[in-house]
């Protein structure tokens, strides 16, 4: 059937309905002759008479009763299924994929993430850890997290975390037997735990400042990883120092288990934001996971 004659059926469902040409032209918006014309088209494009058409009243022919019966809870399924999608426009629906470091993953995504889920269960979160600081649009990312200084001037930035502060530690087994390094350079004397990413290609340098001097240096070890968490772990283990972001070791130090050095030359640097292209609509769910991730402070 050529697709103008749906519409056609739709006439002929909506009169069936209604029982009267009068009351399904208002329906549907046209006039009572243009509806018995799109029904009499119907007709003879079938070949067949649908409708025994009376003064007062209409009624189904045996083949019109036949249309009718399998042709309306069609349109009806198509009718609720339409409702259903326009409730989407207002809903929060859809998966969101976010690239982000490790330590942001850990210490923003998943505990602001996972309470605002619970309320939005249509919502997934696809988090790709990743130090590489993808190209979000070619790899179809919706989102990424990079620190402030990291953020391209084209992208929409949206601060998720405070400022951040590194932190170096050690076990207190591994000071029994070597001294406290007392400026960053005392630290050529200890086995360093090493971080190396990719879009660095050497070794991650320890930054250090105070009373306006930067200090950035690199130190060998016998340990080098490429995320955070095995490198508290090494420290944990006694294996040497430790040099990152204060939050994943304070547990630590208030327990006794990292001893923390160089206290008074670990600056503070820019947190971590959330950065996407410019977008002149945004999903719901995209604007709940921003929303849920913005920075109150």
């Amino acid at each position: 059937m050529a697709r103008e004659n749906f519409n056609s059926v739709l006439a002929f469902v909506q009169v069936v309905r209604e029982g009267s040409f009068t009351r399904a032209a208002a329906l549907l918006g046209v006039s009572p002759s243009a509806l018995s014309h799109a029904v009499s088209g119907l007709e003879a494009h079938l070949g067949v008479r649908l409708l025994t058409r009376a003064t007062r009243n209409i009624a189904t022919t045996e083949a019109g009763e036949r249309l009718y019966n399998n042709v309306a809870p069609r349109f009806e399924e198509i009718d609720a299924e339409l409702a259903a999608v326009e409730e989407l426009r207002d809903k929060p629906v859809g998966t969101i994929r976010i690239t982000s470091a490790e330590h942001a993953a850990n210490s923003i995504l998943w505990p602001k993430l996972s309470k605002v889920l619970c309320e939005y269960p249509d919502i997934s979160v696809e988090i790709s850890v990743d130090y590489t600081l993808s190209d979000i649009v070619s790899q179809r990312y919706d989102a990424g997290v990079r620190l402030g200084d990291q953020v391209a001037k084209d992208m929409i930035a949206v601060r998720i975390s405070p400022d951040l502060r590194i932190a170096v530690v050690g076990s207190p087994a591994y000071f029994a037997t070597r001294p406290k390094p007392a400026i960053p350079q005392d630290l050529a004397q200890h086995n360093c735990i090493n971080l190396r990413l990719p879009t660095h290609g050497g070794l991650l340098p320890w930054d250090f400042e105070k009373d306006g001097q930067e200090v950035k240096l690199r130190f060998s070890g016998q340990w080098v990883f490429n995320s955070s968490s095995p490198i508290v772990r090494a420290a944990l283990a006694d294996y040497g120092l430790a040099f990152v972001p204060e939050d994943m070791v304070l547990e630590h130090i208030a327990a006794g288990r990292l001893v923390r050095v160089l206290d008074d030359w670990c600056a503070f640097y820019p947190g971590y934001y959330l950065y996407y292209p410019s977008r002149k609509q945004s999903s719901r769910a995209h604007t709940v996971i921003v929303d849920a991730l913005r920075h109150q402070g």
